[in-house]
């Protein structure tokens, strides 16, 4: 057996309003929550092979302000693929062959 229930017109359009009003309103919280994927970070091996430097020229450049890391732990740092990039081009220096195909 089904159970049939009446509701009268304004009330029907009011809900199917608010059904509506929130389908788009959850689509607004989704795309606000859908955030890129994060930078990744390279160790400084990782990042002398991007830049086809050596790891003590990664070092100096960290240590004379020329290039931003990030402290990993108390020996080690780690460098965001976005500033390594940004290095590149800053002073210059032509970009790995790897880099001209993308």
């Amino acid at each position: 057996m089904q159970v049939a229930l009446i509701v009268p017109e304004q009330e029907w359009r009011q809900l199917v309003a608010d059904v509506q009003r929130l389908k788009s309103s959850e689509a607004e919280v989704q795309a606000a929550q859908a955030r890129p994927a994060p930078d990744p970070l390279l160790t400084v091996r990782q990042a002398a092979a991007f830049l086809n430097i050596t790891p003590e020229g990664i070092r100096k450049a960290r240590r004379a302000g020329r290039l931003t890391g990030v402290k990993l732990n108390e020996k080690e740092w780690g460098f965001r693929e976005s500033e390594l990039t940004r290095y590149l081009s800053r002073y210059n220096r032509p970009f790995p062959p790897l880099m001209r195909a993308a």
